[in-house]
């Protein structure tokens, strides 16, 4: 296994970009391998690392279809809904809370 290069933050070279900013291109990888790595020190945790992927090599995202659309509609609706008291919350509810906040907190009323 080989090393990546590694270039500290805004010193990588031209060419290279993270997912974020190939989706802002509306570029995706495309099944092409990392290629470098990017470091941003942070003062009170460790360093935040990004991978970087070559733009010449990314593809076109994919257009979303109307199935795919309806698909999505359909998983969001069903994040909405408590399985405690089986309403809609009118948002996504957290998966760390697992229910809606009147389920949660019943008192805060």
């Amino acid at each position: 296994m080989t090393a990546l290069p590694v270039y500290r933050w805004r010193l990588a070279p031209e060419g290279l970009a993270t997912f974020r900013q190939l989706r802002a291109l509306g570029l995706r990888p495309g099944g092409q391998p990392v290629v470098a790595q990017l470091e941003r020190p942070r003062r009170r945790r460790g360093l935040l690392v990004a991978y970087l992927y070559r733009v010449d090599l990314a593809r076109p995202v994919r257009p979303m279809t109307p199935a795919k659309r309806a698909a999505l509609e359909r998983a969001n609706a069903a994040r909405r809904v408590c399985p405690e008291c089986e309403r809609d919350a009118g948002y996504r509810i957290p998966p760390t809370l697992g229910m809606c906040a009147p389920c949660v907190f019943p008192d805060a009323a």
